[in-house]
This record gives C-alpha cells, structure tokens and sequence, in this order.
C-alpha cells in the first residue's frame, strides 16, 4: 500500500544512514540535480523562499545554482544531523577574505515554520526514508498554500544488474526494494498535494573496474533491507565481490570481452506536485421535520 512503511527497509539501518558523515556529494546526485532543476524551467512562480532538503546528500553544486537561479529568494537548508548540517555549513561558506564570500547569498541552516517557504527541493532522499509517508507530509506542511515540491529518487529498476550477481552468488540482497513512481504519485495526492507529474529515466553508469563500482555506490547510500547480510564478512569477501561483479555482471551494450565496461542501471524517478488551498467543509444546512414533510406532500400532489 502506498501509505504502508517500506517493507525492506530497517529503520534501524535508515536512522544510521541519516547521521552518518558525508564528505562530498555523489557525482550521480549531482547529475540527476541538474537534470531536475531543467524542469524549473517550466515553472512560472518565483518563490519568495525555498528550502534544500539534505543538500550535503543531494548535492552541493546543485545547491549554488539554486542560489543563482533565485538570487533574491530567502534560502534554508535542512540536514539530517548537527554534523551534517556543520559539515553543509563549512561546504557553502567560502573563506572571509574572498570575494565569492561577499557577493554569494546568504543559506540559512535551520528548519522553517509550516508553511513559511513556496518550493521545497528534495533530491535523492525518498528512497532512504524508513517513513517516507511522513516524510512526503512534512514537506506539505513546510509549504505555503500554492508552494510547490520538486522531488527526485531512485525506482525499482535501479541495481538490477548488481541484483543480479548477488542472487546468482546465493547472497542476500545488495539492496532495499524501491517504490514505483506510481506509488509516489499516490502517495503525494494522499498527503494533500494536487496535480502530481511523474516521470522516469535509466541512467546506465559504466566502470572499466568493480573496485570503482564499489566505491560510487559507497557514495550514493548504504544497503538498507532488512534481510541483509547480518554477520560481518570474513578478510576475503571484497575479493570474492570484485571477482563476482567482474565475472557475472553485464558488459555496456556494443561492448564484449573481459576488458569490456561493465554496466549498472539507475532508474531514476522525478515528481513535482502542488499544494493547494485547503477545501472549505461544504456547510450544513438543517430543515425542520414540518418543512420537509410539506415538500414532500407537495411533492405527492
């Protein structure tokens, strides 16, 4: 069901993943940013205020050019941690002595009240939650009436080929399952948003070798399902990974060989919904028992 928590997400795994540190933004966050904020393009409304939800994880590049897209705008940022938000904070700020630091605006790194921002800027974050339900209302509330979310996530086609490779080894999945757009769209219309767009790519990365696979997915997330491998691998299981992923995960189409690269799918998911005016309750509207009884005898005549 779309309002049900995932059910191959551990929460426990989720909240870990939320407070662990993070050094930079991955390179596929801040490309699937750039893809979304083209979107922007078709949006009419300026928001007088806006908030960046996770940037140090959705990405700081994308970040700035928010800044610039909307230089007179009021701009917040939320992180998950107090060091992630020291951490986002240190990114942004250029050093006092440089120019950049006096000519860029001002993000300001707190949580706004209900209500209080026109665009909330969520990327790559939704398919981390361990409650994404609440999530999704959390971002209603933040918007004023008539404010808009700008969402981006990864769908279930994403992995596949990595999947793939852990099945054939008899290991236990190498990832959560990821929610269908549709299921998004169902979801946001439940928390209060209206006029959903939903759309999907794939995004096929190549690797000339696992170890850099290996190390692009360190930067994109941690394995969040719930029948995940509980032990710690013994000093011979990287090895045994790279060997499998080199031996059993598919080549980039036009390629063969050993030599060829090797080739992952990203099915990546991208929403933007509306926050309308509350309806007003339809009122009530009483008619005495002598009323209605004469209306229905006339009725009968």
């Amino acid at each position: 069901m779309p309002n049900a928590l995932p059910p191959t997400i551990d929460p426990t795994a989720a909240a870990r993943w939320q407070q662990a540190p993070l050094a930079a933004s991955a390179w596929l966050h801040e490309e699937v940013a750039r893809r979304m904020e083209e979107r922007l393009d078709w949006i009419k409304l300026q928001p007088a205020a806006w908030l960046d939800w996770q940037p140090l994880n959705g990405g700081l590049a994308s970040h700035q050019r928010l800044l610039q897209r909307y230089p007179q705008a009021r701009c917040l940022a939320a992180e998950a941690s107090p060091a992630r938000a020291h951490a986002l904070a240190q990114a942004l700020h250029a050093p006092w002595w440089t120019a950049r630091r006096w000519r860029q605006p001002v993000t300001q790194f707190t949580l706004p009240e209900d209500g209080q921002v026109d665009m909330v800027w969520a990327n790559m974050a939704l398919h981390m939650a361990a409650d994404p339900a609440a999530l999704i209302a959390q971002w209603q509330r933040l918007l004023a009436t008539d404010g808009f979310l700008m969402l981006s996530c990864l769908g279930p086609d994403s992995l596949r080929e990595l999947r793939a490779v852990y099945a054939a080894m008899g290991w236990a999945p190498p990832c959560h399952e990821f929610t269908d757009m549709h299921d998004w769209g169902d979801m946001l219309v439940q928390s209060g948003f209206v006029e959903p767009v939903m759309d999907m790519e794939r995004i096929t990365l190549t690797y000339t070798q696992p170890e850099r696979l290996l190390d692009d997915l360190r930067s994109l997330g941690r394995n969040l399902h719930v029948g995940r491998q509980p032990l710690t691998r013994g000093r011979g299981w990287r090895a045994q990974l790279l060997a499998a992923i080199d031996q059993h995960m598919p080549r980039a189409a036009g390629t063969s060989g050993a030599t060829a690269p090797l080739a992952l799918t990203f099915e990546v998911i991208y929403g933007h919904a509306l926050k309308a005016a509350p309806r007003r309750p339809r009122g009530e509207q009483t008619v005495p028992l002598s009323d209605m009884r004469a209306m229905l005898k006339r009725g009968a005549e």
